[in-house]
């Protein structure tokens, strides 16, 4: 499956939120989104960039724009993990990790020479109109949410 490309649909999913309810993206027309992917509930890297978002949701709220971070833990890691960070925004299951299929972030990475299958940390900015606005790719967590909030101001 090619990878969304900027100014195309946005790939359409139903996931888990960390409520064990189901959310599709067509549910949320009508908003800009802001959908990032991240590998790990729990680990550096991905608290830096939730908690980051966290601080700038407020700001977030005023743009209307809708925050969903999307990994391949389970709705119970989510909820851990949101709980612990007191992140007010939706994290979305992707346990079997189609929706990083369709998104093209489930890539072959490398550690200590050992490769794996796992989430490239990407994120992709859906206009209101389910749209894929802006896409940023190989992102770094520290900073990130101030860049997808210039983004977000740009629409």
């Amino acid at each position: 499956m090619p990878a969304p490309i900027v100014g195309k649909s946005a790939p359409a999913f139903t996931l888990d939120t960390d409520a064990g309810e189901p959310l599709s993206l067509k549910d949320l027309k009508g908003k800009p989104v802001v959908l990032y992917f991240y590998p790990k509930d729990d680990t550096s890297g991905c608290t830096t960039e939730a908690c980051e978002f966290r601080d700038a949701f407020p700001r977030f709220k005023k743009s209307k724009a809708v925050i969903l971070g999307a990994s391949p833990d389970s709705v119970k890691s989510h909820q851990k993990f949101k709980a612990k960070f007191d992140l007010p925004f939706t994290l979305l299951a992707d346990p079997d990790h189609e929706v990083c299929e369709q998104y093209g972030v489930w890539k072959q990475k490398s550690m200590y020479g050992r490769k794996y299958m796992g989430v490239e940390r990407t994120t992709f900015i859906i206009d209101a109109a389910g749209k894929i606005a802006k896409i940023f790719e190989k992102v770094k967590p520290a900073g990130h949410a101030a860049e997808v909030e210039a983004a977000i101001a740009g629409l």
